[in-house]
């Protein structure tokens, strides 16, 4: 029994150390490795999480498996600084993006570059909200394995500088309220007060940010509310 306990938290010690080993060299190689991966990244991705399973389960010797997760993290971070550094090097790891499409022409050879066929790309289209393809100008393969689209001008969306306006920028929205409180750091960086905050509120019917589930400032002088409980407007009244 005793062995047998001494086991189980020698495995949760391991499995900790695994875990701060992962979010430590995820750190290290940077956001991209969560987001937008190379066909590298998803190589080392997969391999590390073997070795930090391994590592999880290994009693006997959990150093051998930690250092092939950090010889693979450090690999990884190297190869991105010297992809940042060189063309040729990122050329070589990332590929190039391949065109797909170009002035009503599917370029045979490229999709087979590419390893997609008609029907995947016919996919990518749709995904894209592109249903005709007439309407195309460009479709490029990107090396992440997405495809990016140009629309032939007749056929994107009208701007504002088409038709002669000048409308006012927007403005990222900022939390000010969030869970029923205020943040305060956000708000003054923002540059405004507490107090205004509150009078905000206190014009669309909150009596103080306790009623609010989330309040949003995108640069005008009201505020985007939404009360805590659904259903019920900020003077507490139900609809």
């Amino acid at each position: 029994m005793t062995e047998i306990l001494q086991e189980t938290g020698m495995t949760v010690l391991t499995t900790l150390l695994s875990l701060l080993a992962l979010f430590l060299l995820t750190k290290l190689m940077g956001a991209k490795q969560v987001s937008q991966m190379t066909m590298f990244d998803y190589v080392v991705g997969i391999t590390i999480g073997s070795a930090a399973a391994e590592l999880a389960t290994e009693l006997e010797e959990p150093h051998k498996p930690l250092a092939a997760i950090i010889v693979y993290g450090l690999a990884a971070a190297a190869i991105s600084v010297l992809c940042c550094r060189s063309l040729k090097a990122r050329s070589f790891i990332s590929g190039r993006p391949i065109v797909l499409l170009e002035d009503g022409v599917i370029y045979r050879e490229n999709l087979k570059k590419a390893k997609l066929d008609l029907n995947e790309f016919l996919t990518y289209c749709r995904i894209g909200g592109w249903f005709d393809l007439s309407q195309l100008q460009t479709a490029v393969f990107e090396h992440n394995g997405t495809v990016s689209f140009l629309p032939k001008e007749s056929d994107r969306p009208a701007t504002p500088a088409d038709l002669n306006k000048n409308p006012s920028q927007s403005q990222v929205q900022t939390p000010f309220v969030m869970d029923g409180k205020l943040l305060s750091g956000n708000v003054r960086q923002s540059g405004k007060e507490e107090a205004w905050v509150h009078r905000a509120l206190l014009r669309q019917g909150y009596r103080d940010e306790g009623e609010v589930f989330l309040a949003l400032w995108g640069g005008g002088e009201e505020l985007t509310v939404f009360p805590m409980e659904p259903g019920r407007r900020g003077d507490g009244t139900r609809p």
